[in-house]
């Protein structure tokens, strides 16, 4: 935690100096936030972070800061494009539907150990597989560092269309807004459920491990090593879809109030092809480890939850099993 302490302060430190040399001086610096274009202030601030991120990661040997910056940098951003566009209702309720997601991963990153130091799992894989130091250390700065962090910002740029639009009277579009924010919350819902599933599933699992008692309810799952019941019955990653389809909504909210620039829909479409990969190379991982995992691939949805499961496809009632089980994708 106090590294976390540190490299807080160090990134406000960027961010406050990058800010101060685009606005001349720090004097400048309140009016220069207040005036300049705001999606430019979000990009200096997004390469401040950047930087900070990547240069920890060379002092302490850490890649994992940008993870610690996924749910608290979109919020910061969501609230100065707010700010920008004080009395406006519509950025207000995205960036309160933004904070109640950066609250709900926040405590879910912090539970897991995320802010004590416990880098995550998949750097030191991918360390092994990009031996070369220079190799590496450009990996770490373009996509650990500056491309995620960019993801960052992206999130938010429905809100920057939003503030062009500004403060208006009530319109059409603002049906279709309220309508997709509302599922915004219930996705959010969807993901809460889905981290306290596998929260308790890998508790579970840890206490199979000890040799004490757990829910008999994980029972099969400890077993076979991987959750396959309750929400990632239907879905491999529920989390993910439900992650996904939350961006998805914000941008789309967004085109309904402030028309249809393609820009508005970059944070959800990079999002999705950044978690595909992620899905490939994790089930990779989980496939080299558990024997099963290769068959809950074939049965069951990698993303949006559907009726396969991992015995095998639902049926309708009173339908009789084919003998020999069902061996269909």
């Amino acid at each position: 935690m106090k590294r976390m302490i540190i490299f807080a302060l160090a990134a406000v430190v960027c961010i406050a100096a990058i800010l101060a040399i685009a606005s001349g001086n720090l004097l400048s610096l309140g009016h220069y936030l207040a005036s300049a274009d705001a999606l430019r202030v979000v990009c200096l601030a997004a390469a401040a972070l950047a930087f900070a991120a990547f240069a920890s990661s060379i002092v302490t040997g850490d890649h994992s800061w940008v993870d610690r910056l996924w749910s608290t940098a979109p919020v910061a951003f969501a609230w100065y494009y707010a700010a920008r566009s004080w009395g406006d209702w519509r950025t207000l309720a995205a960036a309160l539907v933004i904070t109640a997601w950066g609250t709900r991963l926040t405590f879910n990153f912090a539970r897991k150990g995320g802010y004590s130091g416990t880098e995550d799992y998949r750097w030191p894989i991918l360390r092994t597989r990009i031996a070369h130091p220079a190799a590496w250390q450009a990996f770490n700065l373009l996509f650990i560092s500056c491309f995620q962090v960019g993801l960052l910002m992206l999130f938010t740029l429905p809100m920057y269309a939003l503030v062009r639009t500004g403060a208006r009277t009530a319109g059409a579009g603002d049906v279709g807004f309220a309508v997709l924010l509302a599922a915004f919350l219930g996705l959010l819902g969807l993901e809460t459920v889905a981290d306290e599933q596998q929260w308790r599933f890998h508790r579970a699992k840890r206490l199979a491990a000890e040799g004490k008692a757990f829910p008999e309810r994980f029972r099969a799952d400890v077993e076979r090593g991987f959750l396959a019941t309750g929400l990632f019955r239907h879905s491999r990653h529920p989390n993910y879809f439900a992650e996904v389809a939350q961006w998805w909504c914000l941008a789309f909210g967004a085109w309904c109030v402030a028309g249809g620039p393609p820009w508005l829909l970059a944070g959800g479409a990079v999002l999705t092809g950044l978690f595909a990969g992620s899905t490939i190379f994790t089930e990779g991982l989980s496939a080299a480890k558990y024997p099963e995992y290769r068959t809950y691939q074939k049965r069951v949805s990698p993303l949006i939850p559907w009726f396969g499961t991992m015995e095998g496809k639902e049926r309708a009632p009173g339908r009789e099993p084919v003998a020999g089980g069902d061996r269909s994708a």
